[in-house]
């Protein structure tokens, strides 16, 4: 089976009722609250495809993740054979009823408001500016005509086309959001930019993952030597990161998640994903206050 088609299998097993995982694995319902089970790693709370474990202090989302967690964080492909063996329908059923996903909608480059986007990142993010004239030329960085930097995830697979973009406002109004139909499980931004699943500098360079772009490029400056990328959010078991360590299992992998308590509870359940992965918590509260503060 190649990625391609265990990427589709995961997509279509992840949107199994956790629930459902939660029955076959012999938990208990709570009497007093639905939301709640009892299971053999502790008390769990379910929120649709979201469970948080509140005694081991972790979390995670879907089916997978739900399976890792209970069978003692086992490995990716093992949780994926079970939630296989254990609910052959589900992924004809899925693919039968998962509406289309919206297709990938980039907001047009404005090369006029590049200049602004620029400022912002320098004056307000204290990010040097060879640092984002690289990430320009390198195409994966680029200002909008509403004056949105547009960071853009490359895809994890060897064409490393777009598969999304995170948007962050430079204007009055702070926001950020993902461009529609992005697919962060697919890839991610990062900074060297890669285009082709890593160059072969970055095979070679540690692994910093952070919460943002924003976050990843002020690490880089404050790390040159590592290659700096964002999971888009405190996410702790992102679909493409068992891939990326599988490229090279002797590179070391960090967790620079933001020193709070979020930050801190994803990178602990990261690290219980994946125990390879080791925590990188920021001295201030996330890379980009760092970096400013060092300005």
């Amino acid at each position: 089976m190649n990625f391609e088609q265990i990427r589709q299998r995961a997509d279509r097993l992840r949107s199994v009722p956790l629930e459902a995982v939660l029955r076959l694995r012999a938990a208990r319902p709570d009497a007093h609250d639905s939301k709640k089970w009892h299971t053999s790693r502790g008390t769990l709370s379910v929120n649709g495809a979201k469970f948080i474990n509140w005694n081991c202090a972790t979390g995670g989302g879907g089916a997978i993740d739900l399976v890792m967690h209970l069978e003692g964080d086992c490995p990716f492909r093992d949780a994926l054979d079970w939630l296989h063996r254990h609910f052959p329908d589900h992924l004809a059923l899925e693919s039968q009823r998962r509406p289309a996903r919206p297709a990938l909608s980039l907001p047009p480059p404005d090369p006029a408001q590049l200049w602004r986007v620029k400022s912002y990142l320098v004056t307000q993010r204290a990010i040097a500016p060879v640092l984002i004239d690289a990430l320009v030329a390198s195409g994966v960085l680029y200002a909008d005509g509403r004056v949105n930097a547009v960071f853009l995830l490359r895809g994890i697979a060897k064409d490393g086309a777009c598969v999304g973009a995170e948007l962050r406002s430079t204007g009055s109004l702070h926001w950020c959001a993902m461009a529609p139909g992005s697919r962060k499980d697919h890839g991610f931004f990062s900074t060297p930019a890669a285009t082709d699943n890593g160059s072969c500098a970055e095979l070679r360079r540690p692994i910093i993952l952070c919460e943002s772009a924003i976050d990843a490029i002020s690490c880089f400056a404050l790390h040159p030597d590592h290659w700096c990328i964002s999971t888009s959010g405190a996410r702790p078991n992102p679909a493409w990161l068992p891939s990326l360590i599988a490229q090279n299992p002797e590179r070391p992998v960090f967790c620079g998640f933001d020193a709070d308590q979020t930050g801190d509870a994803m990178a602990r359940a990261m690290t219980a994903f994946h125990p390879e992965v080791q925590r990188l918590r920021p001295p201030r509260h996330d890379w980009n206050a760092l970096l400013s503060s060092r300005q």
